[in-house]
């Protein structure tokens, strides 16, 4: 599972069994739709799992954090990504 930083700030989460391969066809511009329209993107984030459903299983649970929460992760916060999960009228 990774998290790339597109050139307009946005992140893109993804998973695959090759990150390098992956990376590179983000960068040709071969990549998913978004990463496409803003490149070039940058790796700030994976974890690696020994199997690919796992991977999934996190890049969709990851994909539905909102943007500080997933700052959160990408800078290692990880004591603050519970607080993260609560609607902001129970902060």
């Amino acid at each position: 599972m990774y998290i790339l930083e597109c050139a307009d700030g946005s992140f893109y989460t993804g998973s695959t069994k090759d990150l390098d391969r992956r990376i590179a066809q983000h960068q040709a511009g071969e990549g998913a739709n978004h990463t496409s329209k803003h490149l070039p993107v940058e790796l700030v984030y994976y974890e690696e799992y020994s199997r690919i459903d796992w991977a999934f299983k996190r890049e969709k649970q990851v994909q539905g954090w909102n943007r500080k929460k997933k700052i959160a992760l990408i800078e290692g916060n990880v004591d603050d990504l519970p607080k993260l999960a609560k609607p902001y009228r129970f902060r």
